[in-house]
């Protein structure tokens, strides 16, 4: 847990995905990330977070369905979303927290 609360307290934006394998949603917006990922590169850092590995971290940010993504910057959360978002809209979302 140390080494995620590094990470979101860097500087750089963080968006976490907190995920589920059995969660077909997941799976759809995996691909989208990448793009996303793609577009700031640098800009931006994305993790992965496994809600049955680490029920810890998704009850601590009210984490109840996934998948949930968490924009974190220097440890404030900047915005939150459930569901699977269209690329150009997460784009959109991220950019003024840059």
């Amino acid at each position: 847990m140390s080494k995620f609360q590094d990470i979101i307290n860097s500087k750089t934006p963080t968006l976490v995905d907190f995920y589920a394998d059995w969660c077909g949603p997941c799976k759809t917006i995996a691909p989208i990330l990448k793009e996303v990922k793609d577009h700031f590169g640098n800009k931006i850092s994305i993790i992965k977070v496994d809600v049955d590995k680490n029920p810890a971290a998704a009850q601590k940010f009210g984490v109840r369905g996934v998948p949930n993504l968490i924009l974190f910057k220097e440890g404030r959360i900047e915005w939150q979303q459930a569901g699977v978002i269209p690329k150009n809209q997460l784009i959109q979302m991220i950019q003024p927290h840059l």
